[in-house]
């Protein structure tokens, strides 16, 4: 089942008109200016729905530790979870999410978030289970002050879901960008045959099955997946050189497969920041970009393939749960947290 047919597996009525409200509203800004400026409205029409004490628990320093200390495990964070908002408050935070993604990337974002009712049933015999499995519990925190002049960032995380956005010198940044899914196909209930991140992985092997025999062998780096992907937050995004098969040693409709596929994941993003992204990965040279695979060409068996450019990499990793439970994660080599460009404006502008 694609994930653009999806809407019955959401747990209540409540839980649908929310979404379906914010998708209706957010979509008609889709392209209403820059997206930093529209960043900034939503950031503040949300902070204008908070009391004092919440404002408090959801606000950081730009420059503290928080902001960078991301993650995707079903733990609590700091900020303000989703269950400690009211109805207006919501909206207003399901308009900020949907501000910086596109429609297709905030369904999947939500329905990463209801797959915690999944889970829920799956473990139902667990103690705990009612604690652990929450839909509610994603946590959203801002960094900084929301303004088009100074940098200010802000996040939603929670279990399989970690949003990072930074605004320095109106350039905006958006990773980590972390997706995840468990089940990766459900399999019970009423939301069997869901698919949340399917479409990846059927385009990665729709480009494999491209491959002649040299080229598959090529592009294959090694018989068994990790078992996670690599550059999880504890780890360095350092993978050395490209490894798997270049962009150069692609031919015609192998070539679109690939940069139809680094364009999937963009396109979770609002429409400006994934023109962005892909003029970026231009600029830096298709020829730098490479595609590698891990683990069984069989459908259904433990996979991963990464794609690594010269700016960016993106890693999918399908090995837990009988291969049944996907991690997605895209990171910038230049630029994760907008790093780099808030070293050139401290430079540029001493504090």
């Amino acid at each position: 089942m694609s994930i653009h047919r999806f809407l019955r597996p959401c747990r209540t009525l409540g839980f649908v008109l929310l979404i379906v409200g914010a998708f209706n509203i957010a979509s008609a800004h889709e392209d209403a200016g820059p997206i930093a400026v529209q960043m900034v409205s939503a950031a503040n029409e949300f902070l204008d729905t908070l009391t004092p004490e919440l404002k408090q628990q959801i606000t950081f320093k730009f420059d503290g530790p928080e902001r960078t200390d991301w993650h995707f495990i079903p733990k609590d964070r700091t900020g303000v979870k989703l269950k400690d908002l009211s109805l207006e408050q919501r909206r207003a935070a399901h308009h900020l999410l949907h501000t910086t993604l596109s429609s297709a990337g905030y369904l999947k974002a939500t329905s990463i978030m209801n797959l915690e009712n999944v889970l829920r049933l799956l473990e139902s015999d667990q103690a705990d289970v009612n604690q652990r499995r929450d839909p509610e519990k994603y946590w959203l925190a801002i960094y900084g002050t929301p303004s088009t002049d100074q940098p200010w960032g802000w996040r939603i995380e929670g279990h399989h879901l970690s949003l990072n956005f930074s605004t320095v010198e109106g350039i905006v940044a958006s990773t980590p960008l972390f997706l995840g899914a468990n089940p990766a196909e459900v399999r019970v209930g009423p939301s069997t045959g869901l698919r949340v991140l399917g479409e990846e992985e059927d385009m990665a092997r729709g480009l494999l099955a491209m491959l002649n025999e040299e080229q598959r062998q090529q592009a294959t780096i090694a018989t068994e997946a990790p078992k996670d992907v690599i550059t999880a937050p504890e780890n360095k995004i350092d993978l050395g050189d490209p490894a798997g098969i270049s962009w150069e040693e692609l031919r015609g409709k192998q070539r679109q497969a690939l940069m139809r596929l680094v364009r999937q994941f963009a396109n979770n993003l609002h429409s400006q920041l994934s023109n962005a992204e892909m003029q970026s990965i231009q600029e830096a040279g298709r020829e730098g970009i490479h595609f590698a695979w891990a683990g069984s060409h069989d459908r259904g068996k433990a996979h991963y393939f990464r794609i690594h450019g010269p700016t960016f990499i993106i890693e999918y990793d399908n090995t837990q749960n009988d291969a049944n439970h996907v991690h997605a994660v895209w990171h910038s080599l230049k630029n994760d947290f907008n790093l780099d460009t808030l070293r050139q404006h401290h430079a540029d502008h001493p504090h």
